[in-house]
C-alpha cells in the first residue's frame, strides 16, 4: 500500500461544497448584521442549550455543515449584544461587516507577524503611522498594536518603569533598587493599571490613587502634593497616567497639566486613551484633548469607538529606543539576515511581550481604506451629541435624575420617585437595569457614584438612533413605576 493512500490534510474532501458552505455563512453574516436591530438586545442561553456545551471531546471528523448548523442553533442567537443599536454596557464598539471580512481574509493568509519579511509587517507599520498622525506623535516614534487597552497600558507602562529606574531591571529586576518607584493617577484610574503595576513587581500600594474634582478630573493640587510628600519620604515617582475618557463618566483630565508636572517632575507622562484617545479623529472632541500630542505613551483601543472587531488595541511611544530596549531579545533562531524570508526592517515581535501575533492589522487598514478618518470622526461626533440628548431628556423627565457630569459619551443617571431612601433608591435601579437587559429593551451597565447606583449609558455606538434613547427613557420610566407599584 503507498504512502499516498495514508496521506490525510485537513483541507475539504469536496472544495466545491466548503465553497457553498462559505457563501451561505457570508450571506448568514450579512443578513445578521443587516437586522441586528430587529432582535432582542440581549437573551439569556437557555439551559438546554448549555447543556451541549458539556459534551465530551469530539475524536472523529464530523460534517462541516452540520457543524455550522449547530453553530447557527446554539451560539448565533445568544451574543453578549454589542453589535445591537441600544447596546451601552460598559465601553464596546459595534464591529462592521467589512471588519469581520478583513478577519477572514487574515485569517486565511494566516501569517504570524512576530517577525520575517512579509506583507503583514508594512500593514502594520501603515496602521501604526496613521495612529500616530492621529494623535500628533512624531514619525519616528514606535508602536504596537496589541490585543487592547489591558495590554497597551502594561506595555506602556513597562517602558516607562525600565526606563526610569536608574538601573537595569531586565537583568536585575525591581529588587534591586534602592527606592521604590511610584505611579500616580486619579481615583478614576481603569482596574487594568494596576493590575498593569502589580505585574512589574511594584505593588499595588505603589500606585497613588490622587482624589478628583467634582467634574471626576484628576485633583492636580493633590497630585503635585503627593509627588513632592512621596520625593521627601525618599520615594521615586516614574509615572503620572492620565485618563482622556475616565470609564465611569467619560471626564478628561487636564492634559497639558500633567504633561507639565512630568516636565516639572521627570516623569514619565503616560495617556490611558483606550476610551478617549481615538476621538481625535472628531473634530467636535479634539479640541478637549490637546496635550496628548506630548505623551511618552498612549494606549488606544481601537475596538471601542473606532468599531474595529475584537481584538485590536494599539501603543505608541514617543522613544523607539526606551520601547525596544524594554523588549527586545534575540536568540540565535530569531536574528535577522540580509536577505530572504528572515530579513526585514522591523520585527514586531521585539517590540512587547507576543512573538507569535495576529494579522490583526488588516481589518484596522481595511476599515480606515473603506470609511476614512473623517467619517469615523463624525461618528464619534454623533456619538457625544446623543450623549448630551439623552442627559436633556433626563432633565426634563420629572422621574429622573443626572448623576454626574456628562462626559464625552458616558451619561450616568437614576430612576428617582422621590421620597425614597438611599439603599431602596439603589435596588429600585438596579432592578430597573436588570430588566431593561432581561426583557431585551436596552444594555446599558451600571456603577456607583458616590454611594449612588445608578444607569450608566455609554454611547459609542455607529448604530445608535436618537430614537433608540427615547425609548430607553420611556422604558426606564414605565419599568420604574411598575417596580414601585
Amino acid at each position: 500500500m503507498s504512502n499516498e493512500e495514508y496521506y490525510e490534510t485537513l483541507d475539504p474532501e469536496d472544495w466545491d461544497e466548503m465553497r457553498g458552505l462559505a457563501h451561505q455563512m457570508v450571506d448568514d453574516a450579512v443578513e445578521y448584521l443587516k437586522t441586528v436591530g430587529d432582535r432582542p438586545v440581549w437573551q439569556a442561553v437557555p439551559e438546554a442549550v448549555k447543556e451541549t456545551f458539556k459534551s465530551g471531546l469530539p475524536e472523529q471528523p464530523g460534517d462541516a455543515t452540520a457543524v455550522y448548523e449547530e453553530f447557527l442553533t446554539n451560539i448565533f442567537p445568544y451574543p453578549l449584544g454589542n453589535i445591537h443599536p441600544r447596546f451601552w454596557a460598559w465601553y464596546m464598539g459595534n464591529g462592521t461587516i467589512m471588519g469581520a471580512l478583513a478577519e477572514f481574509m487574515a485569517a486565511t493568509m494566516n501569517p504570524n507577524i512576530g517577525g520575517g519579511n512579509h506583507v503583514a509587517g508594512l500593514v502594520e507599520a501603515q496602521v501604526l503611522n496613521w495612529m500616530k498622525e492621529v494623535v500628533g506623535l512624531p514619525t519616528d516614534a514606535s508602536g504596537l498594536l496589541v490585543s487592547g487597552g489591558s495590554m497597551a497600558n502594561l506595555v506602556g507602562l513597562t517602558i516607562a518603569r525600565n526606563t526610569l529606574a536608574g538601573g537595569d531591571l531586565r537583568k536585575n529586576g525591581v529588587q534591586s533598587l534602592d527606592r521604590k518607584l511610584t505611579v500616580y493617577a486619579s481615583t478614576e484610574v481603569h482596574s487594568c493599571n494596576q493590575k498593569a503595576v502589580e505585574l512589574l513587581g511594584l505593588g499595588s500600594d505603589s500606585l497613588r490613587k490622587i482624589e478628583i474634582n467634582d467634574d471626576y478630573t484628576i485633583n492636580l493640587q493633590k497630585l503635585e502634593s503627593k509627588i513632592v510628600e512621596d520625593i521627601q519620604s525618599g520615594y521615586q515617582p516614574i509615572c503620572i497616567i492620565a485618563t482622556p475618557g475616565t470609564v465611569n463618566t467619560g471626564a478628561i483630565d487636564d492634559l497639558n497639566a500633567i504633561a507639565d508636572l512630568c516636565l516639572k517632575f521627570n516623569t514619565w507622562f503616560h495617556v490611558d486613551g483606550a476610551i478617549g484617545a481615538i476621538a481625535m479623529l472628531s473634530d467636535t472632541v479634539r479640541p478637549l484633548l490637546t496635550g496628548i500630542e506630548r505623551a511618552d505613551s498612549i494606549a488606544l483601543d481601537l475596538h471601542k469607538w473606532m468599531h474595529v472587531p475584537f481584538e485590536a488595541g494599539c501603543v505608541l511611544v514617543r522613544d523607539e529606543k526606551a520601547h525596544r530596549d524594554s523588549f527586545s531579545l534575540t536568540p540565535e533562531y530569531l536574528e535577522k539576515t540580509e536577505g530572504g524570508l528572515a530579513s526585514g526592517p522591523v520585527w514586531f515581535s521585539e517590540y512587547g511581550v507576543q512573538l507569535s501575533r495576529s494579522f490583526r492589522a488588516l481589518k484596522i487598514w481595511m476599515m480606515m481604506k473603506e470609511h476614512g478618518s473623517k467619517k469615523l470622526g463624525r461618528m464619534i461626533s454623533r456619538n457625544v451629541d446623543q450623549a448630551q440628548y439623552l442627559g436633556r431628556l433626563i432633565e426634563k423627565s420629572a422621574h429622573l435624575e443626572l448623576i454626574a457630569p456628562i462626559g464625552l459619551d458616558i451619561v450616568c443617571y437614576r430612576y428617582n420617585p422621590g421620597e425614597t431612601d438611599l439603599p431602596t433608591l439603589n435596588h429600585l435601579n438596579r432592578s430597573i437595569l436588570i430588566e431593561l437587559q432581561e426583557q431585551g429593551i436596552a444594555a446599558p451597565s451600571y456603577t456607583t457614584l458616590n454611594d449612588r447606583y445608578c444607569i450608566r449609558v455609554a454611547i459609542a455606538n455607529h448604530r445608535s438612533r436618537y430614537e433608540d434613547f427615547d425609548l430607553l427613557i420611556e422604558q426606564t420610566i414605565r419599568i420604574g413605576q411598575s417596580i414601585s407599584a
